[in-house]
């Protein structure tokens, strides 16, 4: 009877911890899938990429998002205006409205989104009021003219060395030009309390790369999207 007890339980063990393993199995191939996906908003590639682009266009979030990002950088008829990390387009569409008579550049490394932007803003492309780039914040182009204003939204996570960058940048705005570097913490966890200490780190490094006048503005979404504005003092 003993013998039988003990194999009984030895069996039971065993099952367990095969139930185990292939819980852990789970929980690891589910980890990897959500890390493949969350990689897509930093760098969309191939289907996986293509869907991360339908995602971001089409969530009513992000429309307000951007929208709001825009409005804040004040964008006049004849501005040129640079944005980084264009996305599928939703900015870029925006600013080329109200810059109707200006100049709008757009720099993005996924060429999945490049093909979404270009569909999305084929009039601005038209109209010769919109420039689609395919490329890289650590390598900008060099551009004939300063621009009045710059955008970037939820790019910055990405970007390495954030202080350098943003100095980089400063030098394409003309003294007294704006930039807005808008960010909305994505993921289980995400809080408003996440986006306010984000919001403070991209203002700190703004301010340590140059930009004077640094201000944050928050949009009450879920979680909220945080703002830091800064302005190119050079000159005045």
């Amino acid at each position: 009877m003993r013998f039988n007890v003990e194999n009984t339980y030895a069996r039971t063990r065993g099952q367990a911890g095969g139930a185990e393993t292939e819980e852990v199995k789970r929980v690891g191939m589910r980890q990897r899938v959500i890390d493949a996906v969350r990689a897509q908003f930093g760098r969309p590639t191939g289907l996986l990429g293509g869907a991360a682009g339908l995602l971001m266009a089409h969530r009513p979030s992000n429309r307000r998002r951007n929208s709001w990002a825009v409005s804040l950088l004040d964008v006049q008829r004849a501005d040129r205006v640079l944005e980084l990390g264009f996305g599928p387009g939703l900015a870029i569409r925006e600013l080329s409205r109200v810059a109707a008579e200006g100049y709008v550049c757009g720099i993005d490394h996924s060429e999945p989104m490049l093909r979404w932007a270009r569909r999305r803003n084929a009039d601005g492309l038209r109209r010769g009021v919109v420039d689609l780039r395919l490329g890289s914040i650590d390598e900008l182009p060099a551009f004939d003219a300063p621009f009045d204003k710059i955008l970037a939204v939820n790019t910055v996570l990405f970007w390495g060395e954030p202080v350098a960058r943003l100095a980089e940048l400063r030098l394409l705005l003309r003294p007294g030009g704006l930039i807005a570097v808008a960010h909305q913490p994505r993921g289980p966890g995400a809080t408003d309390e996440t986006s306010a200490v984000k919001g403070r780190e991209i203002a700190a490094v703004l301010d340590r790369a140059g930009f004077s006048e640094v201000r944050l503005e928050t949009l009450r979404l879920k979680p909220a999207v945080v703002c830091a504005l800064g302005v190119n003092g050079a000159g005045t």
